[in-house]
C-alpha cells in the first residue's frame, strides 16, 4: 500500500429546499472518500526557511573561512546543501533546518527516500523558487481600493514529481500505522 492510494471519510452536510414540521431547515448527510491530506498549516513557508537554514552553515564557511564573496558563497553553497539534504533526508528523514520545524521527509511507502530520489527531489528544489506574481485587490477604510502584486513561491512541484511527502513527526507513525492496517487488510481480503 501507498500513501497516495490512502482514503479518508468525510460526511458532508448539504441544506435541502425543504423543512420540517418545526421550519427547521433538512439537511442531506453525504459521506465521500477523499484523498488523505498529507501537508500541513504553512507547510511551504516552513520548507522555504528551513532550506535557508541549512545553507547557513555552508554559506558561512566559504565566506568566513574561504573568504569568498558574497555571491559566490551563495551559489557555492547551494549545490553542498544538495548534497548534504540528501544525505540527511536519506538516512533521518530530515535536515537541519527541517528539524527546527520538525518535519520529515518520506517517500509513498512512508519510508526515507532513497538517496538518487533525495537527491532529485532537492535539484528540482531549485526549480520551486521559481515565483508566481498574481495581482490582489483589497478594500480598506483607511487607504481605499488598492492593487497589490503578491508573489508566491511554491514548494510542492519536487514532491510531486518524486512521490515524496512532507510531514509533521508526529505524522510520520500515524501515516505508517495507517500503511500497516490497509496492507494487513488487504492481506485478509485475499487469503481469507
Amino acid at each position: 500500500m501507498r500513501i497516495s492510494e490512502l482514503k479518508e471519510r468525510k460526511k458532508v452536510r448539504r441544506a435541502t429546499r425543504n423543512f420540517n414540521f418545526e421550519g427547521k431547515r433538512i439537511y442531506n448527510e453525504l459521506e465521500y472518500d477523499l484523498p488523505y491530506k498529507v501537508d500541513f498549516y504553512k507547510s511551504d513557508q516552513k520548507r522555504q526557511v528551513a532550506k535557508f537554514i541549512d545553507m547557513a552553515p555552508f554559506f558561512s564557511v566559504l565566506y568566513f573561512i574561504f573568504q569568498l564573496p558574497i555571491i559566490y558563497s551563495f551559489i557555492g553553497s547551494v549545490p553542498l546543501v544538495m548534497v548534504f539534504g540528501s544525505l540527511t533526508e536519506t538516512r533521518w528523514g530530515t535536515t537541519i533546518g527541517k528539524k527546527i520545524f520538525k518535519i520529515k521527509v518520506i517517500d509513498d511507502y512512508g519510508n526515507y527516500p532513497e538517496i538518487s530520489k533525495s537527491l532529485k527531489r532537492n535539484v528540482l528544489c531549485l526549480a520551486n523558487f521559481y515565483p508566481k506574481f498574481s495581482e490582489r485587490t483589497i478594500k480598506d477604510v483607511a487607504m481605499g481600493t488598492r492593487t497589490v502584486i503578491e508573489t508566491h513561491l511554491s514548494m510542492f512541484m519536487n514532491n510531486k514529481l518524486c512521490t515524496t511527502y512532507t510531514v509533521k513527526e508526529s505524522q510520520v507513525w500515524k501515516l505508517r500505522k495507517m500503511l500497516d492496517q490497509l496492507r494487513i487488510q488487504d492481506f485478509t481480503e485475499r487469503n481469507p
